[in-house]
């Protein structure tokens, strides 16, 4: 058994200073400023978002019930009337809730990706359960998944949980295109995910950063894992009117309520820290990020809580200086990753032995004049089709134009009805 050491090993060069107000600090890849109160600049820039986006209550009402209403509007007629990513986590589990309490149809969609932690499984099986949702588990092909979580580690990036997310968000517009759905429910949360440093991740739709990277350090061909980037994400969003509802936006957020409503509601049990539904991101912030890059996102986690008003910093110290794991869990996760990865541990410890570099030394997504014109092009082509497909329902009715649409997606969707067992 190898003796696991926590000690970064690699560090910025600077004295230490933590923000007055909220959890973060100097360690870690990232550029912190603080005022003469020492409070820092991600707390700031914290307050502005929340004056500019975060809604007097009465406004986070109305536009809740009309974004509702919207969804149900478009989906009259059809099997669904959105679609959702569900990983067993508190946020997407509360938007499963939110659904099922204001009468909507999504069809759930997971990425099987080969990480899931057992509590995360038992969690979703038993919200699909409760909900009664059609669930859509897509299983995506572990060696090739394998390949490019490995070329993400050997090229020494920070973020390889892009692999993970990418996959997601590439999934759920697929399949939603494919079905005539054009309202995907999205768990962004604004009081509680939005002090990440800059640093410590990476756009998650960079087609190019990951093609680049897999180019370089992978060894097989992509032919299951899905794809989005950059242009293919406004593609779906300005010619297939395909968009993202952030109903927690709306919504006043609060962990302890959230949580108390999972577990009356679904017999929901949370994990010990914020997206531990996944055995990889577990141990990818609870070992990699501390040993390799010197960060612990915990630090940003419950600075958001703290911002928030949800728990004082004094709370959400005594939480951070808790260890990460409990007794031989690190232990348990460490083994169970280097043999999933089918390697040593010195192989393992070598790759993280790397010096960081920046995902910025890869190529990445350019958006030219070039691109802005045709996203202009595709914006009013989907404002006519927009306008085809609202007159085309109100023409001969919502049932009638959705079976003439069923029509030309009648070989795909019956693949779907497959899959999902319907």
């Amino acid at each position: 058994m190898r003796t696991l050491d926590l000690t970064p090993l690699h560090r910025i060069d600077r004295p230490y200073r933590r923000c007055s107000r909220c959890l973060l600090d100097t360690e870690g890849p990232h550029e912190i400023q603080f005022d003469e109160s020492g409070v820092c600049n991600y707390c700031h820039a914290y307050d502005e978002q929340m004056r500019k986006s975060y809604l007097p209550p009465e406004v986070r009402k109305e536009k809740f019930a009309a974004a509702i209403a919207e969804i149900k509007a478009s989906g009259e007629g059809r099997r669904y009337d959105c679609i959702m990513g569900l990983s067993g986590g508190m946020d997407s589990s509360f938007i499963a809730y939110l659904a099922m309490v204001n009468g909507l149809r999504p069809l759930i969609v997971h990425l099987d990706n080969g990480w899931d932690a057992e509590l995360a499984v038992k969690n979703i099986e038993n919200i699909i359960q409760r909900t009664g949702f059609d669930y859509y588990n897509y299983v995506v092909d572990w060696e090739e998944f394998k390949d490019m979580q490995l070329a993400y580690l050997k090229a020494s990036v920070i973020d390889v949980e892009v692999v993970s997310d990418q996959a997601i968000f590439a999934l759920l517009h697929i399949v939603a295109d494919r079905l005539g759905i054009r309202h995907i429910l999205f768990g962004d949360n604004p009081k509680t995910e939005r002090t990440m440093p800059k640093g410590w991740g990476f756009h998650k739709n960079d087609l190019a950063n990951m093609l680049a990277i897999h180019r370089r350090f992978g060894t097989k061909k992509i032919k299951s894992y899905p794809l989005m980037g950059t242009y293919d994400l406004e593609w779906y969003r300005r010619l297939r009117g395909i968009r993202y509802v952030s109903l927690l936006h709306y919504t006043d957020y609060s962990v302890p309520e959230v949580k108390a409503i999972l577990e009356r509601e679904f017999g929901w049990r949370d994990y010990r820290w914020k997206h531990c539904e996944s055995v990889f991101t577990r141990f990818y912030q609870g070992y990699i990020l501390p040993r390799k890059n010197n960060v612990d996102k915990r630090k940003a986690h419950l600075s958001d809580q703290i911002l928030s008003g949800q728990i004082t910093r004094e709370e959400g110290l005594a939480r951070l200086n808790l260890p990460y794991y409990k007794g031989d869990d690190l232990q348990e996760d460490y083994d169970f990753t280097v043999r999933k990865f089918a390697l040593t541990p010195d192989e393992f410890e070598a790759i993280l032995a790397k010096p960081p570099v920046p995902h910025e030394s890869f190529p990445m997504d350019k958006v030219d004049l070039s691109w802005r014109v045709k996203w202009k092009l595709w914006r009013v082509w989907g404002v006519l089709t927009g306008l085809f497909r609202t007159s085309g329902r109100r023409l001969v009715g919502g049932r009638a134009w959705a079976g003439l649409k069923r029509g030309w997606l009648r070989r795909i969707e019956t693949n779907l009805d497959k899959a999902l067992g319907t």
